[in-house]
């Protein structure tokens, strides 16, 4: 059973996370995905081998809902409410894609070449989610947080820190797709 319904509209979906970020706020919360990871790791004896993970893990098992809710909302969205078509991108940047490689670029919801099974049996392939990976948690953890905790939690909290870091993650990703990724295909 598939269920094709528009996304929500910037008037309902905006208020809707500006009401959870509020409710949050008021209960002294705030909203971050890297954070659990630390929670998960403290949970399963970290702590043990490192002092980073010496906290009380279970004053942050309700973050650990957002988690549980983001794995089934997912679930739901890609199971029941996807038609499966592809994203509508730009032709001029199908055309980009496929010269650096990306055959299914405007075919398919995800690119192949990157997120296919065959690619844990691609050395390159291997090697760009390991150091991608490595540069991903070391950003999160040397900013104190990830994109959506500083994008959305941190900005709407007014706070200077997350406004550098949301500043550095736009920076860094435009690095990346503009003149980084291009050597990489």
């Amino acid at each position: 059973m598939t269920l094709i319904l528009d996304p929500w509209p910037w008037y309902i979906s905006g208020p809707m996370i500006a009401l959870v970020l509020f409710l949050l706020l008021m209960v002294g919360k705030s909203f971050g995905m890297s954070s659990n990871l630390r929670t998960l790791c403290s949970i399963c004896g970290a702590g043990n081998t490192s002092g980073f993970f010496k906290f009380d893990w279970k004053s942050q098992r309700w973050n650990l809902v957002v988690v549980l809710g983001a794995i089934i909302g997912g679930y739901i969205g890609s199971h029941f409410l996807s038609t499966g078509l592809a994203v509508a991108i730009h032709p001029d940047t199908i055309e980009n894609l496929n010269t650096l490689g990306f055959k299914s670029a405007g075919t398919s919801y995800l690119p192949s070449e990157l997120f296919d099974n065959a690619v844990f049996t691609d050395m390159k392939g291997l090697l760009i989610l390991s150091i991608g990976g490595l540069f991903v948690g070391f950003g999160a953890r040397y900013a104190g947080g990830c994109t959506s905790g500083h994008a959305i939690s941190g900005l709407s909290n007014l706070q200077w820190p997350s406004l550098i870091a949301v500043i550095g993650f736009f920076a860094g990703g435009l690095t990346m797709v503009h003149l980084i990724f291009p050597f990489i295909f």
